[in-house]
């Protein structure tokens, strides 16, 4: 079954897209925790982290790297914070994998 996220990338859903590439997506949280809360997404289909194998090993390091330019290009880029939930009772709340851009404000240690 597709995700939410599946139908923004096959723009079947609208979304505020800030950054795109051959192998990622990223957008603006329709529930911003943060003055900047991005979400970045990669267009192959990972349920979560855990789902991910040695082959998905570039395609990570790429989301890590992007996130990075992201948060520059967005003006946060000398403080920002990375989520990734993984699993429901950790706050998953969408089955593909997805990263949290988020800054513009002061975070707390630890998170919650």
């Amino acid at each position: 079954m597709a995700t939410i996220f599946d139908k923004i990338i096959a723009r079947e859903l609208p979304a505020d897209v800030v950054y795109e590439d051959e192998l990622c997506l990223a957008f603006r949280d329709i529930n911003p925790q943060a003055p900047v809360h991005v979400l970045l997404i990669p267009k192959k289909p990972l349920v979560d982290l855990a789902d991910a194998t040695a082959g998905d090993q570039a395609l990570l390091g790429h989301l890590l790297l992007v996130a990075a330019k992201v948060a520059d290009e967005l003006g946060i880029g000398g403080a920002f914070r990375l989520n990734v939930n993984n699993g429901a009772s950790a706050g998953q709340s969408v089955f593909h994998l997805h990263l949290h851009i988020l800054g513009g404000r002061a975070f707390s240690w630890p998170p919650g």
